[in-house]
């Protein structure tokens, strides 16, 4: 007697992941991130968190009732949404604005297109950047930069390492180490017409920019921006803690290596030949700075391998990874931000589709033709 096979559609291998245990797992991962800058910032952070994923669960539930479709907010996917953007904002915003961001993230980035796993693109970086984009004084002006409560500068490096008399050399130069964000200054520096105007000669300008800029590579700084004791974005505050749930999401499984490898990866590579100021020669510290500072982090493990919007074939994942690595470094230093891991990922989101078409893999038993 011949032996029977079952036909069935896919997927033929079961486990005992579902959506609710992904999402869940992934906010359970950025839990110490928020608990770094609660610490550093104050308890203001965590409320400002609640009302990000309060607006995400409550616009998500009051689109399905107007839909007329189940209304399903327990699997955790409005409350990660509304926790990334309010990731990605300054801690001195005020209360309204990750309300704001929160509701276009779930009902333009996500219900628009019939709910989840439906979007395109991620929706908490859409509606990161409708908030740039409406409210850019909010989301990128120094002066909304947060200082952690601690004797540093805000740029997480000592005017001291660069210059003992640096305020002696140029009040305007000091105010730029102090006030900064790492990437911004790394940005302000390479403005030669800014830099002119720190000193008398060009000669001047270059030598104190070179300091300021060296000094961004010193170990005691990197050893600030590895901690959270910089100024930035609420999620960006510490490379330890986003290590501590990355950790979590490749341990469970929840994450693949790939895309963060190979967009990390990209990055050092890039900055490691390109990132530095004429002068300044290649440093082993410059890739490191440009790993730990920023969003980098937070988006090569949080939010590029989004499920939805990131490729399915394990070569369009390295595709995907790279392209995103290559935007980012492009934008951070010739573009106009200071910041392009938003843009790159969104981006590369688009570019999901095609990249899945043009790495499929070829059916067994068939050939190319």
């Amino acid at each position: 007697m011949k032996e029977r096979y079952t036909v069935s559609p896919a997927p033929h291998l079961h486990d005992n992941s579902s959506i609710p245990n992904v999402m869940w797992n992934v906010v359970l991962a950025l839990l110490p991130a928020l608990g770094f800058a609660v610490y550093y910032w104050g308890w203001r952070l965590l409320w400002l968190t609640l009302l990000g994923i309060l607006a995400a669960v409550g616009t998500e539930a009051l689109i399905q009732w107007l839909r007329k479709v189940p209304i399903r907010v327990s699997d955790g996917s409005a409350v990660l949404t509304g926790m990334l953007l309010t990731y990605n904002i300054s801690p001195s915003s005020p209360w309204w604005l990750p309300v704001v961001g929160a509701v276009f993230a779930i009902a333009i980035g996500k219900q628009v297109f019939g709910g989840l796993g439906n979007n395109p693109v991620n929706p908490a970086l859409l509606g990161r950047a409708f908030l740039l984009a409406s409210w850019p004084a909010l989301m990128t002006g120094i002066q909304t930069w947060k200082q952690p409560g601690t004797a540093i500068s805000m740029s997480g490096i000592d005017p001291r390492i660069i210059d003992p008399n640096l305020q002696a050399v140029s009040g305007k130069a000091y105010e730029l180490v102090t006030g900064a964000t790492p990437l911004n200054l790394a940005q302000t520096l390479r403005d030669s017409t800014f830099v002119n105007s720190l000193a008398a000669t060009r000669d001047a300008s270059l030598d104190l920019s070179n300091r300021i800029f060296n000094g961004m590579l010193d170990l005691g700084t990197l050893k600030n921006l590895f901690w959270g004791q910089i100024g930035g974005c609420i999620g960006e505050v510490s490379v330890f803690a986003l290590l501590l749930g990355a950790v979590y999401l490749l341990w469970r499984r929840i994450i693949e290596w790939r895309i963060p490898f190979f967009y990390l990866l990209t990055v050092f590579v890039l900055t490691f030949l390109f990132g530095g100021l004429p002068g300044t020669g290649y440093s082993l510290t410059l890739p490191i700075f440009h790993l730990f500072s920023g969003g980098l982090l937070l988006g090569a493990f949080f939010m590029a391998t989004d499920y939805t919007t990131s490729p399915i074939t394990k070569n369009g994942r390295v595709v995907y990874a790279i392209g995103c690595g290559l935007l980012t470094v492009i934008i951070r230093l010739v573009g106009g931000y200071p910041e392009g891991v938003s843009y790159s990922i969104l981006f590369m989101n688009v570019m999901t589709p095609l990249i899945d078409i043009l790495t499929r893999p070829k059916a067994f038993g068939r050939s190319k033709k």
